[in-house]
């Protein structure tokens, strides 16, 4: 039995072209396309993802967008604006998500 890299998914033991494709072409080229700052890639992302409700995929896109220059106040605006275009629920769950990421970060 082989052990993951910490930063590999295990999913990628199943299906190494979607591996591939989810570094090579998502993050390798389309989050380093010039037409947009990776910061506002980032806050492109969580507030699709949080309207999607899309929990496992936000919380590490919210650290991302964090290592991009999105602050915590930033975050917790979007989730506000967010609750009144995609719901209620939605922004409630983006803010737990956001609060455990906050907290990790800061063990």
């Amino acid at each position: 039995m082989t052990t993951q890299p910490a930063n590999r998914p295990a999913w990628e033991d199943l299906t190494p072209h979607f591996g591939e494709l989810t570094r090579d072409v998502l993050f390798g080229d389309v989050w380093e396309r010039p037409g947009l700052s990776k910061r506002d890639r980032s806050l492109i992302t969580v507030a699709a993802l949080t309207v999607l409700y899309r929990t496992d995929q936000l919380r590490g896109h919210i650290g991302r967008a964090l290592d991009n220059g999105v602050t915590q106040q930033e975050l917790g605006e979007l989730f506000q604006h967010l609750a009144f275009y995609g719901g209620w629920p939605v922004a409630v769950n983006a803010f737990t998500v956001g609060k455990q990421v906050f907290d990790q970060r800061k063990a």
